[in-house]
């Protein structure tokens, strides 16, 4: 306590600025803050004090408790300790208030940027003459685009046929397209959409079919599972699966024919026998219509026949095969066969390109045309196939350029 009596009276502050320099003053406990402001610009800022504002224009910050401190008030009314580190900073000059022909400049270019509203609009486009946009105009152009494709790929199919028929080994490359056609779908099964199910518990060959009904949708198959897991038919194959064989052979019977005769009599009943068997490898090649959007189509009131005429049309969309069924019914299912024609400029370019020409002799690409044809969603398999994949590519950029000119 007589330590604390008796002891000086006199601080040891560790000052420094916000440009690195640093210093002790030694200040009474009396003194001001305003003081020891000045005492400080003199040993940091010579000849500052000349100016009456620049201590005004100053302040100390005690570091630890970050308060600034007041200027009236003393050392130790501040409750300063010794060997506390004071920080001197110059204060920030004040935002100046904006001038009113600023504000108004302002808000004029806020207003110019600003996008215009209902009235402005029609006030501006008062004087333009009125069309109106047929909205089912642009859907008949798209339908047009798909009825286009559907003609250039039937045509291109008669023309591999008879690039097949005209090839040495016509018999042989028959055989082997129908070996491709026959091969088990269950190759075609998306294997990790199917180990999905399985996993789920649902039978695998329940699961097979399921994902075929469904465009290999995992959502879609698992729901349609759920759905008919009490249908006694739910095991029933799919249409065109279980007679398949029976065509199959018939078409290896006709191909032994076709390879027996030798003259030029008998090449043209091969020719013949060769045209019949590629027209059963397109029946082969169904249409299966979507089990839901059937069932929700005939419950407006619509023929089954009707129904799948207008799924087949419109590649099964359920909402394009209803305005199909209300609509003008355009097109029909017999102009989906017609081919395109033979003479137009789009079809020779098409025939022109080398790509292909090369690639019609080959007998996927047929089979890739005719599965197309009758299953439109698979076209993204087939565009993605390095056989037929770049055919494909051939004859989408050909359309384009030629419809853009």
């Amino acid at each position: 306590q007589e330590e604390k009596i008796f002891a000086g009276k006199v601080l040891r502050l560790h000052v420094c600025t916000m440009e690195g320099a640093e210093w002790l003053e030694e200040v009474p406990e009396d003194t001001t803050v305003e003081k020891l402001k000045e005492r400080c610009l003199k040993h940091c800022v010579p000849g500052s004090l000349e100016d009456p504002k620049t201590v005004t224009h100053h302040k100390l910050i005690h570091v630890t408790s970050e308060k600034v401190l007041t200027d009236t008030k003393t050392v130790l009314e501040e409750n300063i300790q010794d060997r506390d580190v004071l920080l001197l900073v110059k204060k920030r000059a004040p935002t100046l208030l904006p001038k009113m022909a600023d504000v108004v400049a302002e808000e004029k270019r806020k207003q110019e940027q600003k996008a215009p509203d209902k009235d402005a609009i029609l006030k501006a486009t008062a004087n333009l003459p009125a069309r109106s946009v047929d909205r089912t105009v642009t859907h008949h152009n798209m339908r047009d685009f798909q009825t286009e494709l559907r003609k250039i790929l039937v045509s291109l199919i008669e023309v591999a046929q008879k690039l097949l028929a005209l090839n040495p080994d016509a018999v042989e490359l028959f055989k082997k397209a129908n070996a491709m056609l026959d091969e088990d779908e269950e190759d075609r099964v998306d294997e990790i959409a199917l180990r999905q199910l399985t996993e789920m518990g649902f039978p695998e060959s329940r699961a097979v079919k399921a994902l075929r009904l469904n465009h290999m949708s995992v959502t879609q198959a698992m729901e349609w599972l759920i759905e008919h897991a009490d249908d006694p038919s739910v095991d029933a194959p799919l249409p065109g699966q279980a007679p398949a064989e029976a065509p199959a052979e018939g078409a290896a019977s006709s191909a032994e024919a076709a390879a027996g005769p030798s003259s030029e009599e008998g090449g043209e009943e091969a020719k013949d026998e060769l045209t019949e068997i590629f027209k059963k490898i397109r029946r082969k090649r169904e249409f299966r219509p979507d089990p839901r959007a059937v069932i929700a189509l005939m419950e407006m009131g619509f023929d089954e026949k009707e129904v799948v005429d207008a799924l087949r049309v419109n590649n099964n969309q359920q909402n394009a095969a209803c305005e199909w069924l209300l609509g003008d019914r355009k097109p029909s299912p017999e102009d989906l066969d017609k081919g395109i024609d033979t003479n137009s400029p789009l079809f020779q370019a098409i025939l022109e390109n080398p790509v292909v020409q090369l690639g019609l002799t080959n007998p996927k690409t047929l089979l890739a045309f005719e599965d197309m044809l009758e299953n439109p969603l698979n076209s993204t398999q087939w565009m993605n196939d390095p056989e037929t994949g770049p055919v494909m590519l051939q004859i989408s950029r050909i359309f384009q350029t030629l419809n853009r000119t």
